[in-house]
């Protein structure tokens, strides 16, 4: 009730600001409740969106949301991909006032599939994704293997992070 209270109040309000809150407890109240950020999507009729985590020194983004691990095979796309580096572009210009964004994006297996050895999805998937924006001139690398890539301080040079799941762009960023 509070957040569809303060949806219905948005043309009044400069930003809103959520607090956690236990999606078990919402969902028998809501159809298809998963979390804030298709909920406000849904409500907005926003078809291009992205759950973006920011710190002082961290941006993060997810490709796909709040789904069990095995459906991220069926969920994660070429064009999901494409469409959260595009949301994360704009906003990255339009919020935070960087001219030419650099993004890294993370890979979905371990060690970012090691050329297939340990899965395909980085070169069927996330690559052509890569490729065709970054063809579009914008500043777009990966995949990076996820195991490492905050560990070692690389994310510190970029301007954000596009994780393929939920946990694997949360853990750092909560971290």
């Amino acid at each position: 009730k509070s957040l569809d209270a303060a949806l219905n109040d948005l043309h009044h309000l400069d930003a809103l600001v959520t607090a956690p809150l236990d999606k078990s407890t919402v969902a028998p109240h809501s159809k298809n409740f998963t979390g804030h950020t298709g909920y406000i999507a849904n409500y907005l009729k926003a078809d291009n969106h992205a759950m973006f985590l920011v710190s002082d020194d961290l941006r993060v983004a997810l490709a796909t949301e709040h789904i069990p691990v095995t459906e991220l095979g069926k969920a994660l796309t070429s064009d999901v991909i494409i469409n959260k580096l595009h949301v994360m572009f704009n906003s990255l210009r339009e919020d935070f006032a960087i001219t030419k964004p650099r993004i890294a994006v993370l890979g979905l297996n371990p060690h970012a599939g090691d050329n297939g050895l340990l899965g395909k999805e980085e070169q069927t998937i996330i690559q052509p994704a890569i490729k065709t924006v970054f063809d579009q001139g914008k500043l777009v690398y990966g995949p990076y293997s996820a195991d490492s890539f905050f560990g070692s301080g690389q994310y510190k040079t970029f301007d954000a992070v596009l994780a393929m799941y939920h946990d694997q762009g949360l853990i750092p960023f909560k971290t």
